[in-house]
């Protein structure tokens, strides 16, 4: 495997990704973003908070987002859900997500990994954050890179 973010997701496995990103938020005023880089220094949760921070994402109305942070280099990810969300689902939530992903990461399916975290999240915040009227995308569907 490749240690670089270019080379994490072909152009049509991102394409994949964002869709996914799409089809998620399709029903929920939450926001899910991902986030690729290739290293970090120190703890990956603090990482994780630092890029939700940087990207906006404590921007959102109801404090719905959810960031999939992913350092490639270290072979690491963390998954960070804004207070709004992290009040209303419990850590096994985030556990079985996170389970998701990296079943998929540990065999090389990147994109599948992010693809049914992305799903697994989105149903969750279909749930508590069902999709209003006035909704709108206030976050970008589109994977940063760092």
């Amino acid at each position: 495997m490749s240690n670089k973010v270019e080379d994490f997701l072909s152009t049509i496995e991102e394409q994949e990704v964002v869709e996914a990103i799409r089809l998620a938020e399709k029903n929920t005023s939450g926001e899910i973003r991902v986030h690729i880089e290739n290293t970090f220094k120190g703890d990956i949760e603090n990482r994780a908070l630092e890029v939700f921070s940087i990207l906006k994402m404590h921007n959102t109305r109801l404090q719905n987002g959810v960031l999939i942070y992913v350092a490639v280099q270290n072979k690491a990810f963390a998954i960070y859900g804004d207070k709004g969300i992290h009040d209303l689902v419990g850590a096994d939530f985030w556990n079985h997500t996170k389970t998701t992903i990296a079943n998929h990461f540990k065999s090389g399916n990147f994109k599948q990994g992010l693809v049914d975290g992305i799903l697994h999240a989105g149903e969750q915040l279909k749930k508590h954050f069902p999709i209003a009227n006035l909704d709108s995308n206030e976050l970008s569907n589109e994977i940063s890179k760092g």
